[in-house]
C-alpha cells in the first residue's frame, strides 16, 4: 500500500470545519495540467506535464512531512520542528537521471521553483546529492520536442525561463485553488479579443461622428485605415511611424486587436517607458474596454483608487500572472521580467506567448541593453509566437545590422520590420505644424528667460532638475508659471500636469509658462504654440516639438533650440553623446523627415563601442547559463538613488500610519506616490543636517514641510533651516 504524502495542509476554518489535506499525487498531477496547457501554447505541452509530475517529489520525505504537519498544527507533536529539509533539488535530480537528453529544460525548473533559477554552477552543485531513500522514482514518460525555428544561441535562456514560467505560475495556482478557493474563483473569465474589437469600434465610430473636419483628424481617419488593412498579416515585426498628433496609440491599439482576432493571440501587452504616458493611456483605454479589462503594471498604481472591492482583488491578482486581456506596463517591467530568475518576476512570462506586444516610443530603448533587447524579442516572436508593433514618432534602426564604433560592437539586428504607413505617404509633411529654429550661440539662463518672457503661452524643456529649477526661479512670477521635474512626487507631477492641461483650455490672457524637465517631452498630451528646448539628440528635440501646435490651430509654428552653454557644457554621457549625433548630421535636413532620423541613428550607432553593457551575451547566449548574475546586472535603469518619502499634500497622515502600523504593501503603494528619488550625495546633505528619518530600515522620510515647496518640490539647499542656525 502507498503511503499518503501531503504537499499542502489547509486549517479547518470555523467550529465544526475539518482540516483539508492536499497530497503530493494530487498537488503534483494538478500541477502538471495546468503547466502542460500553459506550455503547449509554444509546443512543449510534455516537457510541462513532466516538470508538474516531477517539481514536488521532495515532499515525500519523511521529515518534510512531519515539519508540514508541525507548522500547520495538524500534528502537534512535531510543532518543534521549525524548517523542513530542502526539497526542490529531488525533482531535479530524478529529471537529471530519467531525461538526460533534455536534462537542463526540466531541471533547471524544478531546482529553481522555489528560490528562483540558479547560475550554473550552483544548479549543479544543487543537483550533485543523493535522492533521497523515501523518495520513489516512478517511470519516466515518453516526451515531443517541437522543432524550433533556425534556433539561435540567444534562445535557449529565454526557453528555460519561459518552462520556469509555466511550472511557477501553475504551482501557485494549483496551491492558490486549494488554499485559497474564493481567491481562485477571481480569476479568469476575460473579454476575447473580438468583443474588444467591437468595443474599440463603436468608440472610434462615436468619436468620428463629433470630430471637425480638418487635416489632422483626416490623417488620423488615414493611419486607422492602414492599421485596419495592414492587421491581417502573419505574426512578425511591425512599426507604425506616425508624427505627433497623428493619432497613434488608439490606431496601434486598433491594429494589434484585429492582428490578434486574425492570428488567434491572447492579449495586447503595451510597454511604455514613462509612467505619466501609462497613466494617461491606461485611462484612454479603461474609458473604452472598462476597467475590468485594462490591468496598470507600474510602480505608481495605487490599488486603493478603485473602489470596488472585489475589482481590485482582481487586479492584484492579475500582477502575478498578467492572466489579463490588456496590460499596460512599463519597458523595465517587461524586459528586467524576461532577463529575471526569479520566481515572482517570471511568473507572468508565459502569458506573453501568443500574445501582441506593442512598445510605445521605442526610440527610448536603451542602447547599452540594445543587443540583449532585440535578440529577446527575436526569440519572443520566432519561439512564442508574439507580433511586436513598435510604435513611435521617431523610429530607430532595429532591422539589418547594427554598426557600431567597431566591429565588435556591430550585431545582426531583426531581420524583417514591416512599417505600416507606406514612406509614400509623406505624413511628416501633411502633419507639419511646427518648424525647428537653431538659436546660434551659447546662452546664459538669464537670456533664456529673457526670450521664454516675450511669449504669453511657452513651454521650455531643459536636460537637468538643476537648469530647470534655475530658469523657473529666474522666470517672472505673473499668470500661471509652473515648474515641473522629479524633485516633486508623483502626485505632485501629476496634479501639475493636469493644471497646465486645464489652464491650456481655457480661453484666457494671461501668461502660462512652463519650465519642465524630459518627463513632460513623450507622450504627454499637451498643446503649446511655442516650445523651447534645450540642445538633446534629435529624437528628444522631435518629441519636444510634438508639445508645439499639436492640434494644427495655427498653421505654422516655432520650436527653438538652446545651448545654455554659458552656465555650463552639457553632462557628460549620454546626452551629450545623442546631442553630437545630431550636430554631426550637419545644419541643412529636413528634421521632420524618417531619412533625417535614419541618419541620426546610424550616427548615434557609429560612436557606441557597446550594445551590451551587462554582457548578458557572456552570461547566458551559452547552455550553461548564468541565471542569477544577470539578473543581477540586468537592470535597465542604473538607479543610484535613495527614496524620501516627503510632506505635501497631506501625505504626513499617512506616513504617520506608517509609524503606527508599520511597513504594509497597500501603505507603501499610497506613499509611493508622494517619495522622491533623490542622488546619494543629496541624500547625504540632508542627513547631515538631520533631515532624513528612518522610522523603519531603509524607509526614509523628510517630514519638515520646509524641505518641500509647493513649486518646485523637495529643497536640498534649505534657506529656512540656514536662518535657523545663524539665530
Amino acid at each position: 500500500m502507498t503511503k499518503l504524502h501531503y504537499s499542502h495542509i489547509a486549517k479547518p476554518n470555523g467550529i465544526d470545519a475539518e482540516w483539508r489535506c492536499q497530497s503530493t499525487d494530487e498537488h503534483n498531477e494538478g500541477v502538471a495540467e495546468l503547466s502542460s496547457v500553459f506550455a503547449s501554447a509554444f509546443g512543449f505541452g510534455d516537457i510541462g506535464r513532466i516538470m508538474g509530475l516531477l517539481h514536488d517529489k521532495g515532499k515525500e520525505q519523511a521529515e518534510w512531512q512531519k515539519y508540514l504537519q508541525g507548522a500547520t498544527g495538524y500534528n502537534k507533536q512535531y510543532a518543534n520542528i521549525k524548517n523542513g529539509p530542502h526539497h526542490a533539488y529531488v525533482g531535479a535530480i530524478i529529471a537529471q537521471r530519467q531525461y538526460p537528453q533534455i536534462a537542463p529544460l526540466i531541471a533547471q525548473p524544478i531546482a529553481g521553483h522555489h528560490r528562483g533559477l540558479y547560475d550554473y554552477c550552483d544548479y549543479i552543485e544543487e543537483t550533485k546529492r543523493e535522492i533521497p531513500k523515501d523518495v520513489t522514482m516512478d517511470k519516466a514518460i515518453p516526451y515531443h520536442l517541437p522543432k524550433l525555428p533556425s534556433p539561435e544561441q540567444f534562445d535557449l535562456h529565454h526557453i528555460v525561463r519561459m518552462l520556469f514560467s509555466c511550472l511557477v505560475d501553475a504551482d501557485s495556482l494549483d496551491t492558490e485553488e486549494f488554499m485559497t478557493p474564493e481567491q481562485a474563483k477571481l480569476r479568469g473569465n476575460h473579454t476575447t479579443m473580438k468583443d474588444l474589437l467591437t468595443f474599440l469600434k463603436a468608440y472610434l465610430q462615436e468619436l468620428k461622428a463629433k470630430a471637425p473636419e480638418t487635416e489632422v483628424n483626416r490623417i488620423r481617419n488615414y493611419v486607422q485605415e492602414q492599421c485596419c488593412n495592414e492587421s491581417q498579416g502573419e505574426c512578425g515585426f511591425y512599426s507604425l511611424t506616425v508624427p505627433t498628433g497623428g493619432g497613434k496609440t488608439l490606431a496601434s491599439v486598433l491594429w494589434a486587436l484585429h492582428h490578434a482576432v486574425r492570428n488567434d493571440l491572447q492579449r495586447i501587452i503595451i510597454a511604455i517607458p514613462y509612467t505619466s504616458i501609462i497613466v494617461q493611456t491606461a485611462t484612454i483605454l479603461k474609458r473604452i474596454f472598462g476597467e475590468d479589462n485594462v490591468l496598470e503594471h507600474h510602480s505608481n498604481i495605487n490599488p486603493e483608487d478603485i473602489k470596488d472591492a472585489e475589482l481590485r482583488e482582481r487586479l492584484q491578482l492579475a500582477t502575478e500572472n498578467w492572466d489579463y486581456p490588456i496590460i499596460v506596463t512599463t519597458n523595465v517591467q517587461l524586459f528586467e521580467s524576461l532577463f529575471s530568475n526569479k520566481r515572482s518576476d517570471c511568473r507572468k512570462l508565459h502569458n506573453i506567448v501568443k500574445s501582441v506586444i506593442i512598445l510605445d516610443e521605442v526610440q527610448t530603448l536603451p542602447l547599452g541593453f540594445y543587443k540583449p533587447i532585440v535578440h529577446s524579442l527575436n526569440t519572443l516572436q520566432r519561439i512564442f509566437g508574439t507580433s511586436v508593433l513598435f510604435t513611435t514618432a521617431s523610429q530607430p534602426i532595429l532591422s539589418g545590422r547594427i554598426e557600431g564604433a567597431n566591429q565588435m560592437a556591430s550585431f545582426d539586428a531583426l531581420q524583417t520590420v514591416h512599417e505600416i504607413i507606406p514612406q509614400e505617404a509623406r505624413l511628416h509633411e501633411k502633419l507639419r505644424r511646427v518648424e525647428l529654429k537653431y538659436m546660434k550661440g551659447a546662452r546664459s539662463y538669464d537670456e533664456i528667460t529673457e526670450e521664454l518672457s516675450k511669449h504669453q503661452k511657452v513651454l521650455c524643456i531643459v536636460n537637468t532638475r538643476r537648469d530647470a529649477k534655475e530658469l523657473y526661479n529666474r522666470l517672472p512670477k505673473e499668470g500661471i508659471c509652473l515648474h515641473l521635474s522629479r524633485m516633486m512626487c508623483p502626485a505632485h507631477v501629476s496634479e501639475t500636469i493636469e493644471q497646465i492641461k486645464e489652464s491650456l483650455k481655457k480661453p484666457s490672457n494671461q501668461p502660462i509658462r512652463v519650465i519642465a524637465t524630459q518627463l513632460i517631452e513623450a507622450g504627454v498630451d499637451i498643446d503649446f504654440p511655442v516650445v523651447f528646448r534645450q540642445e538633446a539628440g534629435l529624437d528628444s528635440i522631435l518629441q519636444a516639438a510634438g508639445r508645439c501646435n499639436r492640434e494644427g490651430k495655427e498653421k505654422l509654428c516655432a520650436t527653438y533650440v538652446f545651448s545654455l552653454g554659458k552656465e555650463h557644457p552639457l553632462p557628460p554621457g549620454f546626452i551629450t553623446q545623442t546631442n553630437n549625433a545630431r550636430l554631426n548630421m550637419g545644419p541643412d535636413h529636413d528634421w521632420f523627415a524618417p531619412e533625417a532620423m535614419a541618419n541620426y541613428f546610424k550616427q548615434l550607432h557609429s560612436h557606441i563601442d557597446n550594445f551590451d553593457i551587462k554582457q548578458m551575451q557572456g552570461l547566458l547566449y551559452k547552455p550553461a547559463c548564468e541565471f542569477e548574475e544577470a539578473a543581477r546586472q540586468f537592470h535597465l535603469i542604473d538607479d543610484q538613488t535613495i527614496s524620501v518619502i516627503i510632506n505635501w499634500n497631506g501625505s504626513i497622515n499617512l506616513y504617520q500610519q506608517l509609524i503606527s502600523q508599520g511597513p504594509s504593501y497597500a501603505l507603501m503603494k499610497k506613499l509611493a506616490q508622494f517619495s522622491v528619488n533623490i542622488r546619494e550625495r543629496d541624500f547625504k546633505k540632508l542627513h547631515d543636517i538631520g533631515a532624513i528619518e528612518e522610522p523603519f530600515e531603509n524607509i526614509f522620510a523628510v517630514t519638515n514641510p520646509h524641505f518641500y515647496k509647493s513649486d518646485t518640490g523637495l529643497s536640498i539647499e534649505n534657506q529656512w533651516l540656514e536662518e535657523t542656525y545663524i539665530i
